[in-house]
Formats: structure tokens, C-alpha cells, sequence
């Protein structure tokens, strides 16, 4: 069994951050699209306010469900097939979704929704992809690069409900499903990229290297564990996604009184999602893009201050939810500051788990980073949308502040040396 030379190895990995970014920009437009119709969705067929929370809650309970499966499957059989079982979870889960809002199901809805959630389980473990071969000084860079990909298709998914509803009514889909039709599309190409072009899968080269380097030393390479900070880390990011998911979750319905209230309650569907479309694209664009900058500044500063500093944009985000609320551009605001600090957490706390793993437990605990994150935002987001009905969007804000504290009180597990 021979090695790749280190040369051949930083192209495969080139090649890599590539496919999988050009994979993130195709399975963006779902999440994006789903981000933004599935609260509406959810309460126009279920016709309570207080259930479109289950729509975010449905989506991320979907990832959490197939994170770990997913990360095993991809330490047997490599990455490639993890990512395109993925794809091909989120394609039904577009089917049902467009199948329920004809029938008018809320049930089959939810189902349709967890099942785009158990594909976005794949674009989630991408960015853990991109740290396979990387070398350890440019981790963070190339974790970020993937994640900031996902900005093409997250923000053109919400701008596409405009164009989407034209393209839906001209070939007969049910109203507020016609951007799924661009989903469609995108996840299919997704799906046909990662099988022809994630070759050789970075896993898989990952291990076979690691396996010859032990082989080729008489004494071997023994890479520290720190359980410790690897808890924190996964705690920073499933408390970070939680604060993010339940405001973002709860935005939509708020934009939607908030239209109805500048037109004197006679707001059309289209003036509603261009407002949450033009909310929602910003909000995506905070998440991922200026991720390359959070990911350089992680390799630079260090991972713990990045994700320090994520929770300050956090606060940022919460302060405007909670004192201006009633403004367009206030809220505007909050969502764009509240994608900033969740692209600072999760992009040095990704890197911070990975680095704080031994790497024959690294897949494993990404897997459960995931799940965690996944899960817990379900719960925020069902929460949500009854802290949304009792306490309006400003207690929803002063609710989510919680965990950012929590987070920063903390930190110093992040630094210990085990």
C-alpha cells in the first residue's frame, strides 16, 4: 500500500473543498427555499400560528435523526455515499412536501419537511468533509470555504419565491410550493456531482494515509484526546444553532403580521413573501457568508475566541429582536447579526471539535455534534413558536439570551488540556 505524496495530497484535497462547495451551493437552494415557506406552510395548512414552529422543528429533527446514521456510514463506506444518501432523502422529502400542500395534509407536510431535514443532515456533515485531508493550520479556512458555499443557493432559494410562485401557477403546482420546483433540480444535480465527482473520498484517503503513517514509524503517532473541550465545543454549537434557529424559525410568521399591519391588513401573498424572502436571503447570507473570514480568524486567533465572538454578534441579533422589533429593518438587522454569530460559533466550534478529537473518534463525534445540534434546535423551535404566541417576538428574544450567557459562562472548559 503506497501514500499519496504531500503534493498529490493537497490537490486531492483542492479537489475536494471544490466538489463539496459546488455540492453546498446546489443543496443550499432546499434549505433555503424550506427556511422560508416552511413556517408558512405550516400554519396555512394547520391553520394555528403556534404550530409553524413544527415546520423548523420537523426540519432539524430530520437531521438530528440521520446525523449519527450518516457519520457511520460514512466512516464504513466513505463520504461520497453518505452525502449522496443524503441528497436522495431531501429529493422525496421535496415530493412529499409539494404532494402535501395539493392535498392540504399538515401531517404529510411535517413528514416531507424531516425528510429535506434528513438531507440537510448531509450538507451538514460536508463541512466536517472538507477537514479529512486538510492540514491542521488550514482547517478552519477549508471547513469555512464549503460553509460559505452554501451562500449561493441559501440566498437564491428565499429570492426565488417570487419566481418560483410564476413558474408553480403557469404548470399547476399548489400555491407557495413553486420554488421547490428550482429544489428539485438542484438536489438531483447535487446528488449526480457527489457520485461522480467526490473521487477519491476524503475519508477513506484519510484513513488509508493514517494507516501507512503508523505502519511506517516504529513508534506510533498517538494524536490527544481532550473529551473536555470536545464537550464544550459541541455544547457551543448546538446552543449557538439553537439561539439562531429559534428566532429565524419564528421570523417568518412575524413578518407575516408585520405585512399585514403596513396594508392595513390587506396584504397580499406576494407582498408577504417579498418580505420574508428579502428577511430570510439576508439572514442566509449572514450565515455563510463571511465564513471564510470567521475561518481564518479561527486558524489565527484561535478557535475558542471565534466562538466567543459569534456570541457577541449573537447578543448583537437579540438586542434588536428585542427593542426593535417593530421595524422591517430592525429585524432585518437581527437576522443578519443573528447569521453572523452563528457562522462565528459553528464554523471555530467545528474546527475545535475536530481538532480536540482523536481521530478514530472524530466521525463518531461529528455525527453526534450534529444530532445534538439538530435536535435541540427542534425543541427550540416548537418552543418557539409558543413562546412567540404568549410573549411575542421580543420575549422570544429575551428567552434565546439564555443560552448565549450559558455559552459564555463556559468557555474556560474550551482551554483546558483535556
Amino acid at each position: 500500500m503506497t501514500t499519496l505524496p504531500a503534493l498529490d495530497q493537497a490537490a486531492v484535497q483542492r479537489r475536494t473543498v471544490l466538489v463539496l462547495s459546488l455540492g453546498q451551493v446546489l443543496g443550499g437552494i432546499a434549505f433555503g427555499a424550506t427556511v422560508s415557506l416552511g413556517a408558512l406552510l405550516a400554519a396555512d395548512l394547520s391553520g394555528d400560528d403556534a404550530l409553524s414552529g413544527l415546520a423548523t422543528a420537523s426540519v432539524t429533527l430530520g437531521a438530528a435523526l440521520c446525523a449519527i446514521p450518516l457519520a457511520r456510514l460514512a466512516s464504513r463506506v466513505g463520504r461520497r455515499r453518505a452525502l449522496t444518501l443524503g441528497n436522495l432523502f431531501a429529493l422525496v422529502g421535496i415530493g412529499v412536501v409539494i404532494l402535501a400542500a395539493a392535498l392540504r395534509i399538515f401531517p404529510l407536510l411535517l413528514v416531507g419537511i424531516l425528510m429535506i431535514g434528513a438531507g440537510n443532515a448531509g450538507n451538514l456533515q460536508s463541512r466536517f468533509a472538507a477537514t479529512d485531508l486538510a492540514a491542521p493550520k488550514h482547517r478552519g479556512r477549508d471547513l469555512s470555504v464549503v460553509v460559505w458555499a452554501t451562500t449561493i443557493g441559501g440566498v437564491s432559494g428565499p429570492l426565488l419565491l417570487g419566481p418560483g410562485e410564476i413558474v408553480g401557477q403557469a404548470i399547476g403546482m399548489p400555491p407557495q410550493t413553486g420554488s421547490y420546483l428550482f429544489s428539485l433540480i438542484a438536489q438531483t444535480a447535487a446528488l449526480i456531482l457527489y457520485l461522480v465527482a467526490l473521487r477519491p473520498d476524503p475519508l477513506l484517503t484519510a484513513q488509508r494515509l493514517a494507516q501507512d503513517a503508523a505502519a511506517s514509524l516504529s513508534t506510533p503517532l498517538v494524536v490527544p484526546d481532550r473529551p473536555v473541550v470536545a464537550r464544550y465545543a459541541i455544547f457551543a454549537i448546538a446552543g449557538s444553532h439553537v439561539v439562531m434557529a429559534s428566532v429565524m424559525a419564528m421570523t417568518p410568521i412575524h413578518l407575516s403580521h408585520m405585512a399585514h399591519g403596513m396594508h392595513a391588513g390587506h396584504a397580499t401573498s406576494a407582498d408577504v413573501s417579498l418580505l420574508v424572502g428579502f428577511t430570510i436571503a439576508l439572514h442566509v447570507a449572514g450565515m455563510y457568508g463571511l465564513s471564510p473570514i470567521f475561518g481564518i480568524l479561527a486558524d489565527r486567533w484561535g478557535r475558542l475566541r471565534v466562538v466567543l465572538l459569534g456570541q457577541v454578534l449573537l447578543a448583537g441579533a437579540l438586542v434588536f429582536a428585542i427593542f426593535v422589533n417593530d421595524q422591517a429593518w430592525g429585524v432585518m438587522v437581527a437576522l443578519i447579526l443573528l447569521g453572523l454569530g452563528w457562522s462565528a460559533a459553528t464554523v471555530a466550534g467545528a474546527a475545535l471539535l475536530t481538532e480536540a478529537s482523536a481521530p478514530e473518534l472524530r466521525t463518531r463525534r461529528q455525527g453526534r455534534s450534529d444530532s445534538l445540534m439538530s435536535l435541540s434546535a427542534a425543541a427550540g423551535a416548537v418552543l418557539a413558536g409558543v413562546v412567540l404566541s404568549n410573549f411575542q417576538y421580543s420575549g422570544l428574544g429575551i428567552a434565546a439570551s439564555v443560552l448565549v450567557v450559558v455559552i459564555v459562562a463556559l468557555a474556560p472548559l474550551g482551554r483546558t488540556r483535556v
